[in-house]
């Protein structure tokens, strides 16, 4: 498995974008959010995913260059359509946009629809943190193929369906969590598979409903199961909520598109803290706070106890200077991807 040191890795990524028709700019914005997401831990959202985009702009389901589209809008508000293109760039120019409108009337929001995968969703509500505001974020994939069976069914009704929420803190980053309502995430399905690893039983059952442990069994009549293992009604109902706040809200609707084009619904919504309390004060109270959890005395077998966002924090800090892992199968799609361009020498190790 190679480690690459991220500002290359971000190069050679932004290289394969443009050569496959995204602008210089777009293609920046891509790679940045894909490796972070690496930085982060979070392989399954990170460069894994370039192959699939790649190939999606080849069949016009991601569209390069597509209008930004602002359908309705007010103080508070916004109603965006991104017309296909760049989840990420869609994503962050919604949210650099309601950082702005929650500045002058303390809260806003927005919904998106017509862009293609966002990505790690906690990258958005983290911008919105650093500018001292609590933002919530959640997503759906719209009307593309589902993967997740309501509690006790065997056919996938939903998405995998995120939520995060991202504080500002005096912890010298937000304190953040991000998560699917799914018991996991469709990347890491995908991982397990590149890596040839088996995956813990509850993640999905096979096509008959039987648990199992084979990644290989998801494309094969296999579904995800929702969050909560025996209490999965739980995690059950919040994907629901989630699913209407970002596909029915929006106006995506649910259930799945013939073609199965992939389209991320979004919602996002910002409370600036300093409406409602000192911004200094509160952010040291979340500190502190964090720093409570954190002295709790861990259990048999648990060596400490983190607050939410630490081990992204800490993973982040140990491969800025070690270089990112990319399994092998993914290196080998971006090498040959680049060999394809007449660029694959600069994929040598």
């Amino acid at each position: 498995m190679p480690v690459i040191a991220h500002d290359r890795l971000r190069g050679l990524i932004a290289k394969l974008l443009v050569a496959s028709g995204a602008s210089e700019e777009e293609a920046a914005i891509v790679s940045r959010h894909s490796v972070a997401a690496n930085l982060a831990g979070h392989d399954s959202h990170g460069v894994i995913q370039i192959p699939i985009y790649i190939d999606r702009i080849g069949k016009g389901h991601i569209v390069p260059g597509a209008p930004f589209e602002i359908k309705q809008e007010s103080p508070t508000s916004t109603v965006i359509d991104g017309n296909w293109g760049f989840g990420y760039v869609v994503s962050e120019r919604a949210t650099k946009i309601t950082i702005e409108k929650a500045k002058q009337s303390n809260v806003a929001a927005c919904t998106i629809v017509r862009q293609s995968h966002i990505g790690r969703v906690a990258a958005y509500p983290l911008m919105a943190a650093r500018e001292g505001m609590i933002a919530i974020m959640t997503a759906d994939s719209g009307r593309g193929p589902k993967h997740v069976a309501p509690f006790g069914g065997t056919e996938p009704r939903l998405g995998t369906n995120p939520i995060c929420i991202a504080v500002p803190s005096a912890l010298g980053e937000p304190l953040v969590h991000d998560m699917a309502t799914s018991a996991v995430a469709v990347g890491k399905i995908k991982l397990a598979q590149a890596k040839g690893v088996a995956i813990p039983e509850g993640w999905i059952v096979d096509a008959d409903g039987n648990p199992t442990t084979d990644p290989n069994a998801y494309g094969k009549g296999a579904v995800l199961l929702p969050l909560g293992g025996p209490e999965g009604h739980k995690g059950y109902g919040l994907s629901a909520m989630v699913e209407i706040l970002s596909a029915l809200l929006p106006g995506l609707g649910f259930g799945v598109e013939p073609t199965g084009r992939h389209n991320d619904g979004c919602f996002l919504a910002m409370f600036k803290v300093s409406a409602f309390r000192d911004l200094d004060t509160f952010n040291q109270e979340v500190a502190d706070f964090a720093k409570y959890l954190k002295d709790t005395p861990p259990q048999k077998g648990v060596d400490e106890v983190l607050y939410p966002g630490e081990i992204e924090q800490r993973n982040e800090a140990v491969r800025r200077n070690a270089g990112v892992p990319v399994d092998d199968k993914t290196w080998s799609q971006l090498k040959e991807m680049g060999e394809k361009h007449g660029f694959g020498d600069a994929f040598a190790a």
